[in-house]
C-alpha cells in the first residue's frame, strides 16, 4: 500500500502523540503514541467513544471528539491531510499546562477581588458628577476587571473542566438551556453593531444538561465569532435535532480562520508564546467549548464553508437516565461571584459604556 509521503513523514515529526487513519483503518502511528498501544489496522469505529456519527459525516476543518484508548477516555483532535485523517491525542502535558495556570489563577484572585470591591464603591461616586470623562474612565476601568475576571475564570476552570470525573448535571430543557443563553448575549451583542440571530429546536428537550458549562461554552463562541467578525457583520446560531443528538450551528461572516491555525485551534494555549493576532487570546475558550460539547456526550467541528467565516458545529447527546451524577445547581456556587455572566463572558468584544454602573 502507497502512503502520501508527507503525510507520514509529517506524523513522525510531531511531538505531540498522533496516527493516521485511511480508509476507516488505523495506517501508522507516531513514536510519541506508542504508549497508547494502538495498533495498525484497527477499525477506527472500535475506538470512539464520542463522535461517531460526526466523524462519518467529516469532511474538513477541525473536529474534537473523544475515543478509549487503553480504558482511559482521551480527547483527540481531527484534521484531514489528503487521504488521511490525522488524530492528535491530549497529552498529560495539557494537562500540566492547564494545572499550572490554575494555580497561578488562585494567587490572581485574591488581589483582582480587592480591586473589584474598591471600584465597586466608586460607582456611586462617580454616579454623582456629571463630568462625561469621570464616569468614562470609572467605566474603562470596570470592563478592564470584568475582562481580568474573565481570564483568571478560564484560567482556573479550564483545568477543572478537563478533569472532572462528573458533571454538574440535572435533567432541563436544555433547549431552554440553550436559548436563554443567547437570548442574553443577543441583547448586549447590540451594542457592539453586530447581528446576532438564533433560531431555537421548536421542542421541548429534557435530558442531562450542565446549564453552567453550557452557558459559558456558548457566550465563548459568541465572544470568538465577534472578535473576527467586522461591525456590520452577521452571526447566525441555530439549534437542530437529528435523532437522539442536537446540533448547535454557529456561524459567523467575518475573516475566518487560516487552515494553518485551524488544525491547532483546539490547542492554542500549548503553543508557544510570540508574535501574532491578539484576537486569538491563551485558547482557554475553545477548552472550554470543547470540555461542555465532551460532558454532553458530543463534539465540537470548526470549519469554513463556502470560504466564507467560521462555523462551529456542537454535538449535543440527549441522555435521558441517570448515569451521570445529578446534583442541584442552586448547591453550586457561581463561577462569577453573582454578577452578570454575559458582561463577564463577553467583556473582551462589548463597549466600555456598557460598564457604566453600580
Amino acid at each position: 500500500m502507497e502512503y502520501n509521503t508527507d503525510a507520514m513523514g509529517m506524523l513522525d515529526l510531531m511531538v505531540r502523540p498522533a496516527f493516521c487513519v485511511k480508509n476507516g483503518a488505523v495506517v501508522k502511528v507516531n513514536p510519541a503514541a506508542a504508549g497508547y498501544l494502538i495498533e495498525t489496522g484497527t477499525d477506527i469505529s472500535r475506538l470512539l467513544q464520542t463522535g461517531a456519527e460526526e466523524y462519518a459525516d467529516f469532511t474538513g476543518g477541525c473536529l474534537y471528539l473523544t475515543l478509549s484508548l487503553s480504558g482511559q477516555s482521551v480527547g483527540v483532535s481531527v484534521t484531514r491531510m489528503a487521504e488521511f485523517d490525522v488524530f492528535c491525542l491530549e497529552q498529560e502535558a495539557d494537562s500540566a499546562e492547564l494545572q499550572a495556570m490554575a494555580l497561578a489563577a488562585r494567587e490572581l484572585r485574591e488581589p483582582l477581588a480587592s480591586v473589584m470591591l474598591t471600584a465597586d464603591r466608586l460607582f456611586p461616586v462617580s454616579g454623582l458628577t456629571d463630568d462625561p470623562q469621570t464616569r468614562e474612565q470609572v467605566a474603562r476601568i470596570n470592563r478592564g476587571l470584568f475582562q481580568m475576571l474573565r481570564v483568571i475564570g478560564n484560567m482556573s476552570d479550564a483545568g477543572r473542566y478537563c478533569a472532572e470525573s462528573s458533571s454538574r448535571q440535572e435533567i432541563r430543557d436544555i433547549c431552554a438551556v440553550i436559548g436563554e443563553a443567547f437570548e442574553k448575549a443577543a441583547a448586549l451583542v447590540t451594542y457592539t453593531g453586530t447581528t446576532l440571530t438564533y433560531e431555537g429546536y421548536p421542542e421541548a428537550v429534557y435530558c442531562l444538561t450542565d446549564s453552567e458549562k453550557l452557558e459559558r461554552a456558548i457566550f465563548n463562541i459568541i465572544s470568538n465569532a465577534l472578535k473576527f467578525t467586522p461591525r456590520d457583520g452577521t452571526i447566525a446560531a441555530k439549534l437542530t435535532r437529528r435523532g437522539s443528538k442536537l446540533y448547535l450551528t454557529v456561524q459567523d461572516s467575518g475573516c475566518g480562520i487560516t487552515e494553518n491555525l485551524r488544525g491547532n485551534v483546539f490547542t492554542r494555549y500549548a503553543r508557544q508564546p510570540g508574535l501574532e493576532d491578539s484576537r486569538f487570546g491563551i485558547g482557554l475558550g475553545m477548552v472550554l467549548i470543547r470540555t461542555a460539547a465532551a460532558a454532553h456526550g458530543g463534539t465540537v467541528l470548526v470549519d469554513q464553508p463556502e470560504g466564507s467565516g467560521t462555523r462551529i458545529t456542537m454535538s449535543l447527546a440527549i441522555r435521558q437516565n441517570a448515569t451521570a451524577q445529578t446534583r442541584s445547581p442552586i448547591l453550586a456556587p457561581d463561577y462569577a461571584g453573582e454578577r452578570d455572566h454575559g458582561l463577564i463572558e463577553l467583556a473582551e468584544v462589548l463597549p466600555y459604556r456598557l460598564y457604566d454602573m453600580p
